[in-house]
């Protein structure tokens, strides 16, 4: 399995780690960090060296209660580390947005993949995503960042992921976005309660059905720092853990913010797995 953009191809036969920049004042464990220009392009070099085939750029902070960040506002904080970043690399440069008008400046600054939480539910986003023929991660969320971690709730849980997926990998396909450029991604920690994570995760294979790359995030988030009684600074080993544990089911792209240690910790996998009967 592969994805592809333009002349580039990302080899998924072994799980690819993407890693995660917050250009963001709130994010919920690196917030504030990386705002300026220069610091956000040192830590993106510093996560290559470190394994990462993948950089995601995010200007809006996607934290539960977290508030929206205006479009003006968004393109500053991420139009200019994209332009920065690419041209001083060929990494793969994501960008986490759900904005049409980000996603589209974004591109034109030398993006190769839009990851949207949204799962391109704004007007106009399939559009511009189908125009530039660039690869997209859609995911699964109950409510909205503001609100989406007070009490949610699911009659049938995961019946209703499996649901929205479909059919938003369905309206991006009557869209004009091929299949093989749709990512998916289950969603831990958007609109779920610990055991709705948990169960999630144990049951991770589901999503291998669709015959798409499945992106899965659980670094540093409430399901780990929380049933550790741990901040999430501290969930460094946790986090690890989480994305070996998806990497096993079929995670194929691991979004993370401690590369070096994923990165090892998938090594280790990776070897393993060529001795497998």
């Amino acid at each position: 399995m592969e994805i592809r953009y333009k002349d580039k191809v990302l080899d998924l036969t072994e799980p690819q780690i993407m890693g995660i920049l917050n250009t963001t004042p709130d994010s919920f464990s690196d917030g504030g960090k990386y705002t300026v220009v220069r610091s956000a392009i040192e830590h993106a070099q510093e996560m290559i060296r470190d394994g990462a085939t993948i950089i995601d750029i995010g200007g809006e902070s996607t934290r539960p209660g977290a508030p929206e960040v205006g479009v003006d506002d968004e393109l500053k904080r991420v139009i200019p580390v994209v332009t920065e970043l690419r041209q001083k690399s060929d990494v793969w440069i994501s960008v986490d947005t759900s904005k049409p008008e980000v996603m589209k400046q974004a591109i034109e600054a030398g993006a190769d993949f839009i990851n949207d939480i949204r799962a391109l539910q704004e007007p106009g986003a399939i559009d511009v995503v189908a125009g530039a023929a660039v690869p997209v991660c859609i995911m699964h969320m109950k409510g909205k960042p503001r609100t989406m971690q007070k009490a949610p709730e699911y009659e049938h849980f995961l019946p209703e992921v499996h649901c929205f997926l479909k059919d938003r990998i369905e309206a991006c396909i009557h869209g004009g976005i091929e299949r093989e450029n749709i990512v998916l991604d289950p969603g831990f920690g958007f609109g779920k309660t610990l055991e709705h994570n948990y169960y999630l995760l144990a049951n991770l294979e589901e999503f291998k059905k669709y015959d798409l790359p499945i992106l899965t995030g659980l670094s540093r988030k409430t399901m780990l720092h929380k049933l550790l009684n741990k901040k999430p600074a501290e969930c460094e080993l946790s986090s690890v853990v989480g994305a070996v544990i998806c990497a096993g089911k079929g995670a194929q792209i691991l979004r993370v913010h401690d590369v070096k240690a994923t990165a090892e910790a998938i090594t280790i996998l990776n070897t393993m797995n060529k001795y497998q009967k």
